[in-house]
């Protein structure tokens, strides 16, 4: 048996109906043609995603450049967060929260009770399964640290269970 190192960021991209109009406004489809065209996609392949983000149309306003932050920011903040999970992972063989398993997540670095009652919620009511809910806390962790804290808030675990439902499908 052959064990090949396989680091890689997939990037997925669907459309949400089977015309794909420009805006959405435009879609001729049925809701149960919606459902149907969505149901193509594995479920247990869209729950290894961890971010689902829905794009708007482009509009006019998009060549007019926006104030924001610089890349020199983000790209600061980006390698500070990294930092922050090496070191904080480094002790289990791990480099960043995207790699830690979640029986280490949930164990060693429990939040507390009050930080994980979405999460905990969402799973009662079968709106995510326990890997999404691992997924959640992994992005609520690089949320932590991209805002230089040690440890997630409850705003970075709604942000983070946000981000999984932003696709419309758990």
């Amino acid at each position: 048996m052959a064990c090949y190192p396989a680091r890689f960021q997939l990037v997925l991209a669907a459309n949400p109906c089977p015309c794909a109009p420009p805006n959405p406004v435009d879609c001729v489809c049925s809701a149960q043609a919606r459902l149907r065209y969505r149901g193509k996609l594995s479920g247990p392949l869209v729950d290894r995603v961890d971010l689902r983000v829905a794009l708007h149309p482009v509009s006019a306003g998009a060549f007019v450049p926006e104030a924001g932050e610089h890349s020199a920011a983000v790209r600061q903040r980006v390698t500070a967060a990294r930092l922050a999970a090496q070191d904080r992972w480094r002790p289990h063989g791990i480099r960043t929260n995207a790699e830690v398993d979640g029986p280490l997540l949930r164990r060693n670095f429990r939040l507390p009770k009050a930080t994980m009652e979405p999460l905990r919620t969402a799973l009662e009511r079968g709106v995510i399964t326990m890997r999404g809910a691992d997924r959640c806390l992994r992005v609520a962790w690089t949320l932590a640290d991209l805002a230089g804290r040690t440890s997630p808030a409850l705003s970075d675990v709604t942000t983070a269970f946000s981000f999984r439902q932003a696709g419309g499908v758990s």
